[in-house]
């Protein structure tokens, strides 16, 4: 009998330490490497920006992202992912949430999925795309938890259960919160206004997004997506080859490349507009107030908003109905009782009047989609929008930040944020370039030279918001337009002074296979208005394509 149990002993403890070796061998570990070859290649790039310094943070180890995970990940197999992709990539929200009801997939399932999908690319120094800076280290375990919940009906159409990345500049109080800046690498923030929304609403806060870093109010000329803690965030539509788009440069490549169900992206100007055009999503950028900005790193508290960004027009309704609601620390925030669904999917172009500008129609593919719009019933207007000046725009941006980062800074950095002001950042910076600011920091050296006065500045806000609505309500009054139809973000700024909403919905792709959006911009708070005509227009056209090495 002693024999007995010693054998059985032996083969438990021979089977144990096998099966540690075999866990131990499956885990994924990122290889820093040697950029050189690539960074020389990059030197020739005909875009300067794209003319890169490096590529990885000289700060962060990727494999800091995941490795908590290891051990949830153990168990889940190559053949589970693939097994899992059918129901996952590409999907919209109410497929998933039929996906979860049916007991075809599970929420911890779809969090694995996501966590070993970004593991997968982001370790492969062939694929990583620098997408992500952080994961939520409690996230495997709320999923657990909402597993063990019923399924109750009118699910399919919300944000509960959803794995969400948030773009790292949007406070979350078990996560940093970095703005992707060196100075706020250990930033541990309460959760933003936004945050507090979606989890209100059972969102799963996945984790957080790579972005150009301060928001890309911080070095001129520089490439977009570069942020010292993230890195150089990377196009999957064309690594190394196209821009991500800026500012929320990771939040529009982890959606493309289905790094989650969505994510949410913040804009000043074109911030939205301009990575979810690159990257082949959809993105809304709000009226100023519809969403609140507390807790968010901020550049101007005139101009910035959050957003949703998504593959589709109804997730990003979806997303945004569990973001909206009255912030009484934001003085711009106002409530609203709109349901962002309501009547989308029977939304049609036909009798929509559509103003197009003139000039852009020398863009083949916008042409070709203006006649596709007739064909689908829209009215077009052709028009020159009137000229207007847009002087003083980055004074209003230094102002602001002059004063409202050290506001954050007070208010909802933490005790261990040694800074105050913007030259506080800039003279810690300076102690270490080649690590904190390779690319130098220019727009932050303005903030502090900028001189101008509190009268001076409120005239210049004053002036740009008026000329700002001017550029689209001439042509919107005077032949009663439903939209005026624009490229990416090509009129971010006009839009963004002007306080408008924006609705950019992939409209094909270029010869070269770089992405290109078509973006609907209308009057404020007609959000619904814009989610409707981007719907049927994405129903008409089904333009977006997965890039090919995420699929």
């Amino acid at each position: 009998m002693k024999k007995i149990f010693l054998a059985a002993l032996c083969i438990t403890f021979f089977m144990s330490c096998k099966q540690e070796k075999q866990q131990a061998a499956e885990l994924v570990v990122w290889e820093p490497f040697d950029e050189g070859s690539e960074l020389t290649e990059q030197a020739n790039h005909e875009n300067p920006r794209m003319r890169y310094k490096l590529i990885n943070s000289k700060i962060s180890d990727k494999n800091d992202i995941w490795r908590a995970y290891d051990s949830d990940l153990a168990d889940f197999s190559e053949e589970k992912y693939e097994a899992l992709k059918p129901l996952i990539i590409e999907q919209d929200i109410p497929a998933i949430q039929a996906a979860i009801r049916d007991k075809k997939l599970s929420h911890e399932e779809l969090v694995l999925f996501y966590i070993y999908r970004i593991r997968k690319y982001e370790s492969d120094n062939q694929l990583s795309l620098n997408a992500v800076i952080s994961l939520n280290p409690d996230v495997v375990e709320e999923a657990r938890k909402l597993d063990k919940e019923p399924f109750t009906d009118g699910r399919e159409y919300s944000i509960y259960g959803m794995p969400v990345l948030v773009k790292d500049n949007i406070g979350t109080s078990n996560m940093y919160t970095t703005a992707g800046a060196a100075i706020l690498a250990e930033n541990k923030a309460k959760d933003a206004f936004i945050v507090d929304r979606l989890q209100e609403n059972g969102a799963l806060i996945l984790g957080k997004a790579n972005l150009s870093e301060w928001a890309y109010y911080f070095c001129s000329g520089c490439p977009v997506g570069y942020s010292a803690i993230g890195g150089q965030t990377l196009n999957p539509y064309g690594r190394k080859v196209f821009e991500s788009g800026g500012s929320s440069s990771g939040s529009g490549v982890a959606t493309a490349a289905n790094y989650a169900i969505a994510t949410v992206g913040t804009e000043t100007s074109g911030s939205i507009l301009s990575p979810s055009s690159q990257n082949s999503v959809v993105g809304l950028k709000p009226t100023i107030g519809l969403l609140s900005r507390t807790g968010i790193v901020p550049i101007s508290s005139t101009l910035d908003t959050p957003g949703p960004m998504t593959k589709n027009v109804i997730d990003n309704a979806i997303f945004l109905n569990a973001m909206t609601g009255k912030d009484n620390a934001d003085a711009a925030s106002v409530a609203s009782d709109k349901d962002y669904l309501k009547d989308l999917k029977s939304a049609s172009l036909k009798g929509k009047r559509l103003g197009v500008i003139k000039q852009l129609l020398q863009d083949t593919i916008y042409a070709e989609t203006v006649d596709k719009l007739r064909g689908f019933g829209a009215e077009i207007i052709e028009f020159d929008p009137p000229q207007v000046a847009m002087n003083g725009f980055l004074t209003l941006l230094n102002i602001d930040m002059k004063y409202d980062l050290p506001a954050y800074l007070k208010d909802h950095a933490s005790e261990n944020i040694d800074v105050a002001y913007v030259k506080d950042v800039v003279e810690y910076n300076l102690k270490d370039t080649l690590v904190r600011a390779p690319y130098g920091q220019q727009l932050f050296d303005g903030i502090v030279a900028d001189s101008t006065t509190r009268e001076d500045f409120e005239a210049i806000k004053n002036t740009l918001n008026t000329n700002g609505k001017h550029f689209f309500d001439v042509p919107m009054e005077e032949h009663q337009l439903d939209a005026v139809l624009s490229i990416n973000n090509y009129h971010a700024g006009f839009a963004a002074v002007a306080k408008y909403p924006c609705l950019t919905v992939p409209m094909g792709y270029k010869p070269t296979g770089e992405p290109i959006s078509l973006t609907f911009i209308g009057k404020p708070f007609t959000e619904d208005a814009l989610l409707k005509l981007g719907y049927a227009y994405e129903k008409e056209t089904g333009a977006r394509k997965a890039p090919e090495n995420y699929q």
